[in-house]
């Protein structure tokens, strides 16, 4: 798994972004898919998730993530549920100890949220839908009702497709230009005629930024280009596959 160091420098948290290595899927799916979405077997998904929770020193129940519908909507968790009960959000936030909050992703950014004094945390899944809708500045919000301080939340920004792999057509663009048009900062051409790379993963990192979230800290990877450790959903697309894995990102209290 993947850490950033100012989210572990934080007493009593532990978090991870995984890698796809390690699991007991096959396949397209291998190894360590932990989607129930997929076509995978369930019984290939709860192994993977209970050993991203090995990796963090918590049992398997720990494990708390919703049914993501590329929404701004946030659950705030008092207890782990189980996946068959997950509400369909976006985003997570807790002040529980033992309660790992987790994010599928495939290319979408996933964002881990802690407020160190206040002892909060939060998770969201940002595409783009989400992202445009306000999903990080909800769970902004949804952590601050638990008593966080904006300006004291540290966000990390896990492995997403980067803005080298990120092409759109036209009409994507100018629906960002119509929401601000400095939205023109993250776009450049594409080789491919009216086409655009797009930079979600600073287009996110304004966002956060915007909300006035007291450090951001980002892997730095990209989901597309590293088939050696993560899942692509565009890549999948673009190889016509007919399934893709998720990748888990979670954060705990301890």
């Amino acid at each position: 798994m993947i850490t950033l160091d100012h989210l572990t420098a934080v007493p009593g948290l532990r978090h991870g972004f995984f890698t796809r290595t390690d699991g007991v899927s096959t396949g397209i799916l291998a190894a360590m898919n932990c989607g129930y979405g997929s076509n995978d077997d369930p019984a290939n998904v709860t192994a993977n998730r209970a050993r991203a929770m090995e990796l963090l020193g918590l049992p398997p129940d720990a494990l708390t993530s919703v049914y993501q519908v590329h929404s701004p909507d946030v659950v705030t968790v008092t207890a782990p549920f189980a996946h068959a009960g997950a509400p369909k959000a976006d985003a997570l936030v807790t002040d529980r100890p033992g309660v790992a909050l987790g994010i599928l992703t495939a290319d979408c950014v996933p964002v881990l949220f802690v407020d160190p004094v206040a002892r909060v945390i939060g998770a969201a899944h940002a595409g783009w839908k989400g992202a445009v809708t306000g999903v990080l500045e909800a769970t902004i919000d949804a952590m601050i009702a638990l008593g966080a301080q904006r300006g004291r939340i540290l966000a990390g920004v896990g492995p997403h497709i980067g803005w080298d792999s990120y092409e759109v057509g036209p009409e994507f663009r100018e629906r960002f230009l119509a929401i601000n048009t400095e939205n023109a900062g993250r776009f450049r051409p594409s080789t491919k005629a009216d086409h655009w790379m797009f930079d979600i993963g600073g287009y996110v990192d304004g966002r956060l930024r915007g909300a006035g979230v007291g450090q951001v800290e980002s892997t730095g990877l990209d989901t597309l280009a590293r088939e050696d450790l993560f899942f692509s959903y565009r890549r999948a697309c673009l190889r016509q596959e007919p399934d893709y894995g998720r990748g888990l990102s979670a954060i705990c209290l301890v």
